[in-house]
């Protein structure tokens, strides 16, 4: 049996460790996860989120509003909560006012993190968390999770969510600076590692693990923009990319791990 890192929950022969670089935004986040994406989405982008923002937590269930950690959370004074949601009714970093109502606190953004599926009973049982004041980005995104189907093409990730947030916020001066870009370089190394699985699989390198496999039956080109070395110099060709030759006769069913 394999050695697991316990901080990414990732074989150690393909953890994600080695990409992850704290970010001191100022920002509290806290992720309510789902208990499905905990439990089958180990290192899911929100889990890979939480390690990289400074101060972030995460708190796994459905129904949060008896949770301890959540009403303490709630109830201290020297947070300003949001709950990072789209609407009309949401604001932004631009949003007027918004700057005054943070003003001496620090901003608390609990992040709903689950399938969209999922997300829904979440919503449904934390009608405390749903009134909170939104919070959503001004800016219009598009998710380079490319191969994830999602219910729309403005749906990006629980990762790219805090990266677009962060960035709006420091452009407003409503968070202290910071570079935000270790966020995406560990998401980029998440899907470039899914997608050489899926590949080695195709290929016949490794055994499928997942009954959707079936449907994956030719190899995906991967994008050029995951080709980029990371500040460290870690790159996806080189020997430490987390998929590297020498490490798929190990993997087999890492991608569950």
């Amino acid at each position: 049996m394999r050695e697991i890192c316990y901080k990414c929950f990732r074989a150690k022969d393909n953890c994600f460790c080695k990409y992850i670089r704290e970010i001191d935004s100022g920002v509290k986040f806290v992720f309510l996860m789902h208990t499905k994406e905990a439990k089958r989405q180990r290192t899911g982008t929100g889990r890979l989120a939480s390690l990289s923002l400074k101060d972030s937590e995460i708190i796994t269930g459905i129904d949060f509003s008896k949770n301890e950690r959540v009403r303490s959370l709630l109830s201290d004074e020297k947070y300003f909560p949001v709950v990072l949601y789209p609407g009309e009714d949401a604001m932004s970093a631009k949003s007027e006012g918004l700057s005054k109502k943070i003003e001496g606190k620090t901003l608390l953004v609990f992040v709903i993190d689950a399938t969209w599926f999922c997300a829904k009973k979440i919503i449904k049982l934390n009608p405390e968390i749903l009134n909170l004041p939104k919070i959503s980005f001004s800016g219009s995104y598009r998710s380079i999770f490319t191969f994830k189907k999602e219910p729309s093409e403005e749906c990006v990730s629980t990762i790219e969510s805090c990266y677009y947030l962060l960035n709006e916020l420091q452009a407003e001066n409503m968070c202290k600076k910071c570079d935000t870009e270790p966020l995406m370089s560990v998401f980029k190394a998440m899907i470039r590692f899914q997608l050489e699985m899926e590949n080695a699989r195709v290929a016949g390198l490794i055994p499928s693990t997942h009954a959707k496999d079936v449907h994956y039956t030719k190899k995906r080109e991967v994008p050029s923009y995951l080709l980029e070395s990371d500040e460290s110099g870690n790159t996806p060709s080189g020997s430490k990319s987390p998929a590297s030759a020498e490490n798929i006769a190990l993997i087999e069913k890492s991608d569950q791990l």
